[in-house]
């Protein structure tokens, strides 16, 4: 795939995610209610938006497509981890909500839409995108690891929070649902998929063709 048809592929993920966060932060400023009747006030509503971690994946897929769109061979030192992350992030938001929360909803209207783009149609088309362009010979453990920063520290934040609080984002992380023992099974049966899944990355990252030379930006090629 050509340089150019990359670039056209990542601005459509960019675009598409762009675009289901912006919608979700509408109505959350519209003070529309999700899983029950309450609507705190707004800071709150911002705060609980910005907490969730789809919301976060989808940002980052967004930001991270957004640079690819301008140079699909991006690469650096630091921009390495992001991406992982949001590649990993955002496919387990989709596997998780699946799985987990999808059987929880009942949602129509515009809250049914967004929710599809948040968790299905974004984790889709990031995953494939990295699939068909890449870009790739991107990974090492190193990268690894600095990327399990960000969902070991969400999940420490998150929890500590809701216990302070009283919220959470997701039902499966509140031990007032089904105790202390079902919170930490939870957490040990996604901290293994995020481990199957960065290893996979990393595994395919080496096996898939990384883009032609002839198509990396010179400063790419610089780095």
């Amino acid at each position: 795939m050509t340089a150019s048809r990359a670039r056209m592929l990542h601005l459509l993920v960019a675009v598409v995610a762009t675009g289901a966060v912006a919608f979700q932060a509408v109505l959350v400023f519209s003070g529309e209610a999700v899983l029950n009747d309450e609507v705190p006030p707004l800071a709150t509503r911002l705060y609980r938006l910005a907490a969730y971690f789809t919301i976060q994946s989808n940002v980052l897929v967004a930001v991270t497509s957004w640079q690819l769109w301008r140079d699909p061979a991006r690469d650096g030192r630091w921009w390495r981890p992001v991406r992982l992350a949001a590649l990993v992030g955002i496919t387990v938001t989709g596997l998780v909500h699946f799985v987990l929360l999808r059987p929880l909803l009942d949602l129509d209207g515009a809250n049914w839409v967004v929710d599809k783009l948040l968790h299905m149609v974004v984790p889709v088309l990031a995953v494939l995108a990295w699939f068909l362009v890449g870009p790739r010979r991107r990974v090492t453990w190193r990268t690894v690891g600095e990327s399990l920063v960000w969902p070991v520290v969400w999940t420490g934040w998150t929890l500590v929070v809701g216990a302070l609080s009283g919220w959470y984002p997701y039902p499966f992380l509140n031990p007032a649902n089904d105790g202390v023992g079902a919170v930490v099974v939870a957490c040990l049966g996604i901290t293994v998929l995020f481990l199957a899944l960065f290893a996979g990355v990393r595994g395919l990252d080496h096996r898939l063709a990384p883009a032609p030379a002839g198509e990396l930006s010179p400063a790419s090629r610089a780095r």
